[in-house]
């Protein structure tokens, strides 16, 4: 494979666990990586792929624990189980659409109060999403105030529920409504060759965020469409993928350190 923006090259500085965490009357699993030496760190929650909690979750959490920062990945689909067959879009969709919006809510609060809750925590708390995840991080930052930094990375379903359905009752309001009630700093992720979220619902996005007055980044990476990133995916774009890490750093770095 090519070279991973991030990878941690001495596993002996990290170390990592699956974990249970109350959410609601509900507990949920999920996956903590913490830096191996002790000391005062902010955390990050880490928002999975319509996939789930795959291991290039995890790794992006163990990345984020090799700079300094507590970080924990939820596992959103607890409850139900995740797609049956993560290769197959007619698997995926049905528990992604499934997800309510309130529930996973409720479920990344709890992310951010276990971080809030470890010894050494300085109480700041950042949140990074990808594809669906992407778009759970607008939800969670324009519907709580648990984060101090958000970073979505290209969020799909921005403008609309589903492909069918402007809205359901899993999911009852447009993220794009929502960006008036954005309750932190916020860095959005697009590729310019992306589809779904496109390079016009990036302008979208500036445009309500501007007239709202709230504090967003937004970048169209060029050479780079859906999940540039994920480097287990023929989606993965070596140096928009360099580019990305290096911006999402600087920005917790900048807001949470």
């Amino acid at each position: 494979m090519a070279n991973i923006p991030g990878a941690v090259t001495d596993p002996s500085r990290v170390r990592g666990e699956n974990i249970e965490l109350q959410s609601g009357a509900d507990t949920i699993k999920g996956y903590l990586a913490q830096p191996s030496q002790s000391g005062r760190y902010p955390g990050i929650v880490v928002i999975h792929e319509a996939f789930g909690l795959v291991e290039h979750i995890r790794d992006i959490a163990r990345r984020f624990a090799n700079i300094g920062y507590n970080a924990l990945a939820p596992d959103l689909y607890s409850r139900k189980g995740g797609p049956s067959d993560p290769n197959d879009i007619n698997t995926v969709f049905p528990v992604m659409f499934g997800k309510s919006d309130a529930e996973a809510v409720q479920d990344l609060e709890a992310a951010a109060d276990h971080l809030r809750g470890l010894p050494g925590a300085t109480g700041k708390i950042g949140v990074i999403g990808f594809c669906s995840g992407g778009r759970q991080t607008l939800l969670f930052a324009s519907s709580s105030s648990k984060a101090d930094a958000a970073v979505d990375c290209w969020g799909g379903f921005i403008h609309r529920a589903t492909p069918d359905a402007e809205t359901t009752p899993s999911r009852p309001t447009p993220i794009l409504n929502m960006i008036d009630r954005l309750h932190c700093p916020l860095f959005a992720v697009f590729g310019e060759e992306d589809q779904n979220p496109t390079v016009a619902q990036s302008e979208e996005l500036r445009s309500r965020a501007q007239r709202a007055g709230k504090d967003v980044t937004i970048k169209v990476y060029k050479n780079a469409g859906h999940a540039f990133l994920a480097d287990y995916r023929p989606s993965y774009r070596e140096g928009p993928a360099a580019e990305l890490w290096k911006d999402a750093v600087s920005f917790f770095d900048k807001h949470l350190k």
